[in-house]
């Protein structure tokens, strides 16, 4: 099989003087100084926590030393940008498990190739990357179907859409059987024949015969030894590589003394010129289209998003009884329960529909932000595909309780602004829920998070206890409280301030100033949100 061709040239890499502290005072890298030539795949080594994650991503440009600096063709990776030139695979999947294999690269490509390219260019280089990692058989195979190497083999091929010059791995043998990765190996090994520059972490010493060179880290982060496999062993008088670890972790380590980055002034190297990106419109279609797919393809999510809301809806019916709002006979309770229920149903749903939108793809997030990934459209993609869902929900919520008698007699302008007032909350809630999922690491903690966000939407939203009875920090609480504000103005349209005394000037207040009040709130969250993308995937 012909491989297609990747880089034309792979980078040279020179680290000079690296050092990293981390919060506390404690650094983890030390002075680490030293030279990789294009086309070469190294291997970062060491015992846990000597500092090889963080040297791979000072390297890669993910994240800059405190001091030092890294150089590829003489330009320094963290003063200008150059993620177009490298592909870089942290040890976390960065593919979409619910898309087959070529529809999560083809989205890949179309945000990561320039701007102005073709979609037959497109399907080039899927096509291209498909057939460098013999993926070929299983590009229309559910990545979450695929085995851990084939996945991790995914990972790579979405870097090499934009044929990297360099390609940095974090562990990618981690976690597979002998033969897979050695397999895995061979590959990053063709990768370098065809002429990327590979640099890879990695605790397997079998991983170390398909390597030209050796970074051996000491504990504390200091450089141990910088060489050949062959010379690593006669360096430190042993037979096996194991037994580098063995004296590395035994003794003090000693600072290596050895050949050093080379002077890079007289060397006539390529200029790295960074590639024009897509526009900001094109970036959020294209995110989502991919955001719509995934959603599609998820027949679980998919259920719960259709279902969940026919459920509340149902139980609401059975609930309330008809007629709460009949001006003969009303019922103060009841209107009180239908105004707040409706409005927590959409709070509710908002929420639940954002909590794991962003937790769930943090890694690939990650990754997309290194290539120049813009947060706003990422974020307007979101909104854009939720949206509409959650307009259906409070659609059959204002249709269902309608035709039940559940609701006053309303013409359709005032159903129409009940629909804006509950969207208003729906969408706020929808950013709280981004926020939160931004926040936390995974999905696990995004559910724990769920009730600690509800509680206060039951707590101080006035419907358990009126707004003017409650103690002062209650009061000044529901302020910030979404919930609140939706009640009120859904109160305010049903009539509810026309059948309850207790709940003072509650519900006298205009709809209109409350949706300004959740629009208010929405706009804050959505840039708190930005704000911690930001933190969260910033190099």
């Amino acid at each position: 099989m012909e491989a297609a061709p990747l880089a034309k040239r792979g980078l040279r890499i020179d680290v000079v003087g690296v050092s990293r502290d981390v919060r506390g005072g404690q650094t983890v890298l030390r002075d680490v100084t030293f030279a990789i030539e294009p086309g070469e795949v190294i291997a970062v080594v060491g015992a846990s926590g000597a500092g090889k994650s963080s040297l791979l991503d000072a390297v890669a440009g993910v994240r800059a030393p405190s001091r030092g600096s890294v150089r590829f063709d003489g330009v320094d990776v963290h003063q200008r940008a150059v993620g177009h030139v490298i592909g870089y695979v942290p040890q976390d999947d960065v593919v979409h498990r619910e898309l087959p294999l070529d529809a999560t690269l083809r989205y890949a490509a179309q945000l990561r190739l320039p701007k102005g390219t073709t979609t037959a260019e497109v399907e080039r280089a899927v096509g291209d990357a498909l057939r460098s990692l013999e993926l070929e058989a299983r590009a229309n195979v559910r990545v979450g179907s695929l085995s851990g190497g084939q996945r991790k083999r995914a990972s790579i091929a979405a870097e090499l859409l934009t044929r990297p010059r360099a390609i940095f791995l974090d562990e990618p043998t981690s976690g597979l059987d002998p033969a897979t990765a050695v397999a895995l190996m061979r590959t990053l090994r063709n990768l370098a024949e065809q002429g990327t520059t590979v640099v890879l972490t990695t605790h397997s010493t079998e991983d170390l015969q398909h390597c030209d060179g050796i970074v051996f880290l000491a504990s504390g982060g200091c450089l141990a030894f910088v060489g050949t496999p062959e010379e690593a062993l006669v360096h430190f008088g042993v037979t096996r590589h194991s037994e580098i670890y063995e004296r590395l972790t035994a003794g003090v380590c000693a600072q290596w003394v050895g050949p050093t980055a080379a002077a890079l002034d007289d060397l006539d190297l390529p200029a790295v010129v960074p590639a024009p990106r897509i526009t900001p419109f094109a970036e959020w279609a294209v995110l989502a289209l991919r955001n719509i797919d995934v959603l599609r393809r998820n027949r679980l999510t998919l259920a719960i998003l259709a279902g969940s809301p026919v459920l509340v809806v149902a139980m609401f019916a059975m609930l309330f009884e008809p007629g709460a709002f009949d001006p003969s006979s009303p019922s103060p309770t009841a209107a009180v329960s239908i105004a707040y229920w409706m409005a927590f149903g959409a709070f509710f749903f908002g929420l639940t529909y954002g909590l794991l939108q962003i937790c769930t793809e943090i890694a690939i997030m990650r990754r997309e932000r290194l290539v120049g990934q813009r947060i706003g459209p990422y974020l307007a993609a979101k909104v854009a595909v939720l949206v509409p869902i959650l307009l259906g929900v409070v659609v059959l919520m204002l249709v269902t309780l309608g035709a039940l008698d559940r609701l006053p007699n309303l013409e359709l302008d005032a159903y129409l602004q009940l629909t804006g007032t509950l969207m208003a909350t729906a969408v706020a809630a929808l950013a709280l829920g981004l926020l939160a999922s931004a926040a936390v690491s995974d999905p696990t903690q995004a559910t724990l998070a769920l009730p600690m966000l509800c509680f206060p939407a039951v707590l101080f939203s006035g419907a358990v206890l009126p707004v003017p009875t409650m103690a002062v920090g209650g009061r000044v609480m529901s302020v910030f409280v979404i919930a609140r504000w939706g009640f009120e103005a859904v109160g305010h349209q049903l009539g509810v301030d026309g059948v309850v005394a207790e709940y003072g000037d509650s519900f006298a207040h205009s709809a209109a100033s409350r949706t300004a009040i959740l629009i208010g709130i929405t706009a804050v969250l959505i840039v708190a949100t930005a704000r911690v993308l930001r933190l969260r995937t910033s190099a």
